[in-house]
């Protein structure tokens, strides 16, 4: 079996590259299927007839609902719809995506009496707007969960009795910080005292956060996490990593080896009404994180049927969160499943923040991107796009403007368009007739440039699988883009249009315009699939469309009838069209 690890030198050993001949050629398409040769490829095993195969399942965080969505959110949705849309290009074809809002908690309690309306009909409200963000970003979600959902009260109070039902849950006296814009308790390690720049008022805040914290002496319920820390420490040692990148698993080792408290997991509901009820105690309210954590359980048919836990999309492959929540999703959510003798997520992908400027967006300092103004200025191809070629997962990123239409400009607009215009207009309409002599073998020997140049083609769908499989889609799309930059660096120095005999030129170019269209449906669903119908890649058959054609040289059907598009106008001309907005030129 061929893994994406396997250098070139050992794909030639195995027959794979053929240069016996007097025509160099990639011998695959023509002595094994393209499904076979990238079968290992694929992170889930066909089953046996009458065998559950376990989908693919992606989440999102839960969206909070007490302000409206910005760019950080859009990020999120994009890189979790990038992971599931992944999966369906190597066959996994039924992968799940889920997000959704969280809609409990002090915040919105305290957000709906500000904004003078009831809490539900504000929750409603504001899910609306995230809703219409996922929809705006083309996500591909198979369900959009709210913890205000009937059904997901009955998991989460279910899941609290399970948890009382083996001793983990008990009653005591609470003293600490409570940050209600963090839904969080902090030690007094945590704190520090703090000055507000707007008013000047000395304060108490969350050292990890910025935000204000208040002083709470009450009895609650507490949850045993101290129990977990040893089992927890182990899950972090695992050698397939349960923290994605490795530099968040390096500090949550550090902090839950400095020993754990247990976890205030209530509060009394004359402060907090706005949640689900603890079982059998109406006097208090479940904490909002217990409450929240839950929802990829509810999504996945929580509380299991007897017999039926293993029949379930449960466990989670990846949970996608931002680094500001790394703890409850690293630290809290495995402990509650241990607990229970659920299994854990089998991973957890963090990512960095947006900052503008290099200053962390906030409402106050009026920085914040609104993502839907942003999508119908750059178009949600190229806003999908720069997200997840410039977003970070072990750093921050900077947004500006200038930055999306730098990129736009250069690779896509400059990049991708360019280069399929130029060379549909070099093979003046007798593209198929490139395609059909190359892949029948009917072609003289190529030059050194263009056997470099199909090596470079192999490969690569191979390192973006393996960047995939590492949970690294921002490497992954930069080797995509590695094939246009080549590809245009090779087309300008063979000169195919002063060349009597183009055709590799031609017929390679070709190739690694359909071969980066493949690979890049998952990042650009809407334009990827515009650059395969200007190649004229057959719309009836799927195998054409999907991970197992980047074979180069698999596809012989394609070109027929080609003519020149514009998949990336100028952004002047779009804007143009957009009411209410200035145009501006790139």
């Amino acid at each position: 079996m061929i893994s994406p690890r396997t250098p070139l030198n050992a794909l030639k050993r195995a027959g794979i590259f053929s240069s016996s001949r007097r025509t160099w050629t990639c011998t695959t398409y023509r002595h094994a299927s393209p499904k076979a040769f990238y079968r290992g490829l694929a992170t889930s095993t066909t089953p046996s007839s009458g065998e559950f195969k376990k989908p693919y399942y992606v989440t999102t965080p839960i969206f909070y609902v007490n302000a409206a969505p910005h760019v950080g959110h859009l990020y999120t949705m994009v890189i979790s719809d990038i992971l599931k849309r992944w999966q369906v290009l190597i066959g996994n074809t039924d992968a799940q995506l889920l997000t959704g809002t969280d809609e409990h908690g002090m915040k919105i309690q305290q957000a709906a009496l500000e904004a003078g309306m009831d809490t539900q009909a504000f929750c409603d409200m504001n899910c609306r707007t995230f809703e219409a963000l996922a929809k705006a970003a083309n996500l591909d979600n198979d369900h959009f969960i709210r913890t205000t959902d009937p059904a997901h009260r009955d998991a989460v109070q279910y899941f609290w009795e399970m948890l009382e039902h083996r001793g983990y849950i008990y009653t005591s006296k609470h003293e600490g910080w409570y940050s209600v814009s963090d839904e969080t308790f902090y030690p007094q390690t945590q704190v520090q005292n703090s000055l507000d720049p707007a008013t000047g008022r000395k304060r108490m805040v969350s050292i990890e956060t910025g935000k204000e914290v208040e002083w709470s002496s009450e009895i609650n319920y507490h949850f045993r996490l101290s129990a977990f820390q040893d089992r927890l420490l182990e899950l972090y040692k695992r050698p397939d990593s349960f923290i994605t990148p490795s530099k968040y698993s390096t500090a949550v080792i550090q902090s839950v080896s400095a020993g754990l408290q247990d976890l205030s997991i209530s509060r009394p509901s004359e402060r907090l009404t706005w949640g689900i009820p603890v079982p059998g105690d109406s006097s208090q309210t479940i904490y909002v994180w217990l409450d929240a954590l839950v929802n990829y359980l509810t999504r996945a048919g929580y509380p299991f049927a007897p017999g039926q836990e293993n029949k379930s999309i449960w466990p989670a492959n990846v949970h996608v969160v931002g680094k500001d929540i790394v703890r409850f999703h690293c630290v809290y959510w495995p402990a509650f499943l241990m607990a229970l003798d659920i299994p854990v997520p089998r991973n957890v992908l963090v990512h960095g923040h947006w900052t503008m400027n290099r200053e962390k967006m906030s409402k106050s300092t009026g920085n914040v991107v609104n993502p839907f103004f942003a999508i119908d200025r750059f178009g949600v191809d190229g806003m999908r796009f720069f997200l997840a070629y410039q977003g970070g997962f072990g750093e921050d990123s900077d947004y500006d403007n200038s930055f999306i239409t730098r990129d736009y400009k250069k690779w896509l607009q400059g990049g991708i368009g360019n280069l399929a215009s130029r060379t549909i207009g070099c093979a003046k309409g007798k593209l198929r007739s490139y395609i059909q002599d190359a892949t029948s073998n009917k072609l003289p020997k190529p030059s050194p440039e263009d056997v470099a140049h199909q090596i470079m083609l192999v490969s690569t769908p191979l390192k973006v699988a393996e960047h995939m499989t590492g949970l690294n889609p921002r490497a992954a799309l930069h080797e995509i883009m590695s094939i246009i930059e080549k590809t245009n660096k090779y087309f300008h120095a063979t000169e195919p249009w002063k060349n009597p005999n183009p055709q590799w030129v031609i017929f390679n170019v070709a190739e690694s315009l359909r071969i980066s269209a493949i690979l890049l449906q998952p990042f650009m669903p809407a334009k990827s699939q515009e650059l395969l119908e200007l190649l004229r890649v057959d719309t009836s058959d799927p195998a054409k469309r999907a991970f197992s054609a980047t074979v180069y040289g698999s596809d012989s059907d394609y070109g027929e009838g080609v003519k020149k598009g514009h998949l990336f106008p100028p952004y002047l001309q779009r804007i143009k069209n957009l009411r209410g907005l200035e145009p501006f030129s790139i």
